[in-house]
């Protein structure tokens, strides 16, 4: 009961947060730190295939809602939710993982949440963008966004576990 709330509080404060701060964050017109990903990447994993895609597509509305981006954030919320449970497969410890623990360096290293964490952004953000230009006249200014967006949002991300999300 206990993960239930705490992840149900975290989601309404990183949508919060996005909106509140974030959107206002804005470097060079170029680069916004898309931080509530950050609910994605600490589900807990054990948590049940189905929740996480509603629970992505709810994250994406509630961005999508505030942002006036009709979908977009939805599209590449739900996309990296369902693409999660096999890059963390993919980057499984030997042993696999440990039970009742979360995605997070406390956990399992800087490493290995640092790979996780870009992973994730890097096709949240690919998607996102090219949804939103919606045309390849623009690839590679698309590009470079997708990647300087990425490399601020990944940055934060892993910040904010050494701030926010201490032991």
């Amino acid at each position: 009961m206990y993960i239930l709330t705490r992840n149900i509080v975290r989601f309404f404060v990183v949508i919060l947060i996005q909106v509140l701060v974030m959107d206002n964050v804005m470097i060079n017109g170029y680069m916004v730190p898309y931080v509530y990903l950050l609910f994605i990447l600490l589900m807990p994993f054990e948590t049940p295939r189905w929740i996480q895609l509603l629970s992505g597509f709810m994250l994406g509305m509630g961005i999508d809602l505030f942002e006036n981006t009709p979908g977009m954030h939805t599209a590449a919320t739900v996309m990296v939710v369902f693409i999660r449970p096999y890059l963390l497969n993919l980057l499984a410890p030997r042993d696999g993982y440990e039970s009742e623990t979360f995605p997070r360096i406390h956990y399992y290293g800087f490493h290995w949440f640092l790979k996780y964490t870009l992973i994730i952004v890097v096709i949240h953000h690919f998607m996102l963008f090219y949804l939103e230009v919606f045309q390849l006249k623009e690839f590679l200014s698309t590009l470079l966004r997708v990647i300087l967006s990425s490399i601020l949002s990944a940055s934060t991300i892993v910040l904010s576990q050494y701030f926010v999300f201490r032991k």
